[in-house]
Order: structure tokens, then C-alpha cells, then sequence
């Protein structure tokens, strides 16, 4: 498995940090660790959840209930748990 690029892109900031539309930059290791890149100034931030479940802890914090969406770079297809 290689290493594998999603946004996130956001509908509603319902906390006022981020903001909306694309807000920031993923990538899911092979071993199922998670990096994220928030792309907003000041709140320009780099998180990372540890394998293997990264991703599926990453949408749990930052997917708001649905608010946010996590997509597939090469696809744009939305990310599946």
C-alpha cells in the first residue's frame, strides 16, 4: 500500500477557527497513520494520530458530526470507514 492524499473540506465551522471549503491537507501511511495540515492562518497547524486506526480517530475529532467531509485527492471520492 503507498501512502494516500485527502482534503478535508469543511461546510459549516460552526467553532470560527478554520473556516469553510478545503481546510486542510491529509495523508494516510501505509501503516495506517494519519497526518493532517490545516491550511488557515493563524491556526496553521500540523496533527498526526498513530496507526492503525489514524484515520478513523482524525474523522472522529475533525469531521464535526458530518460537517466535514474527508475526500480522496485522486479520486474525489469521500473517504468510506
Amino acid at each position: 500500500m503507498n501512502a494516500k492524499l485527502f482534503r478535508m473540506v469543511r461546510d459549516r465551522d460552526f467553532t470560527g477557527v478554520s473556516g469553510t471549503g478545503h481546510v486542510a491537507d491529509g495523508v494516510e501511511w501505509p501503516d495506517g497513520a494519519v497526518s493532517i495540515r490545516w491550511l488557515a492562518l493563524p491556526a496553521a497547524s500540523t496533527v498526526h494520530w498513530d496507526a492503525p486506526d489514524g484515520l478513523e480517530h482524525a474523522v472522529q475529532v475533525h469531521g464535526h458530526g458530518g460537517l466535514t467531509r474527508f475526500v480522496w485527492a485522486d479520486s474525489g471520492q469521500e473517504v468510506e470507514l
